[in-house]
C-alpha cells in the first residue's frame, strides 16, 4: 500500500466525522441564515458536509465555521476538532440557555433520554439502523450533549457559590 493510500485510508473516519458536525452546524441554523452570516451558497455550504467522492477533500474555512459558530446554539465543528484530538472540551456557555435551574435540566435530560431510546427502539425494530435512523439518533445525542452542558453550568455555579 502506498503512503498516499494510507494516508487516505486513516483520514476518512476523521473526515466523515468532520463533514457530520459540519452539518449539524448548518442544520442548527437552517439553511437561509447558515447562507447569510457565511456568504455562501447552499450548494457551496452542500459541498462542506457532502461525503461524496467528488467533494471528499472540501472543507468548511475556518473563518466561516467562526461566523457560523457565533451564532448557532452550540459549536459542533469545533468540539468535533477537540474530540479528534481527544481535548476535553468545557464550553463556557456563553450560548447555552441559562434559564431555570438544575431540576428542569434534569427534567430535559430525562425527556431527551426518553426520546432517544423511543428512536433507537424504533430503529433497532427491523434488525437495521439505516442512515436516517442514525442521523435522528445522532441528532438527539447532541441535544443530550447540550443538555448536559447546562447541567454541567448551573452546577459550576452552584459550586463557585
Amino acid at each position: 500500500m502506498s503512503e498516499t493510500s494510507e494516508a487516505v485510508e486513516t483520514e476518512a473516519p476523521s473526515a466523515a466525522f468532520l463533514k457530520s458536525h459540519t452539518e449539524a452546524l448548518i442544520k442548527d441554523l437552517g439553511y437561509e441564515a447558515a447562507c447569510r452570516i457565511s456568504g455562501k451558497s447552499k450548494a457551496t455550504l452542500g459541498r462542506y458536509f457532502s461525503t461524496a467522492p467528488e467533494h471528499a477533500d472540501r472543507f468548511m474555512p475556518v473563518d466561516v465555521v467562526a461566523a457560523l459558530e457565533q451564532q448557532a446554539s452550540f459549536p459542533f465543528v469545533t468540539k468535533a476538532l477537540a474530540d479528534l484530538k481527544m481535548i476535553v472540551f468545557d464550553y463556557d456557555g456563553t450560548k447555552v440557555k441559562q434559564e431555570g435551574a438544575l431540576n428542569t435540566d434534569v427534567v430535559r435530560l430525562s425527556q431527551r433520554f426518553a426520546t432517544l431510546m423511543a428512536e433507537y427502539n424504533d430503529s433497532i425494530d427491523d434488525g437495521v439502523i439505516t442512515l436516517n435512523e442514525a442521523k435522528r439518533l445522532l441528532r438527539e445525542t447532541s441535544e443530550i450533549q447540550q443538555v448536559l452542558m447546562a447541567m454541567k453550568l448551573h452546577l459550576e455555579d452552584e459550586t463557585a457559590k
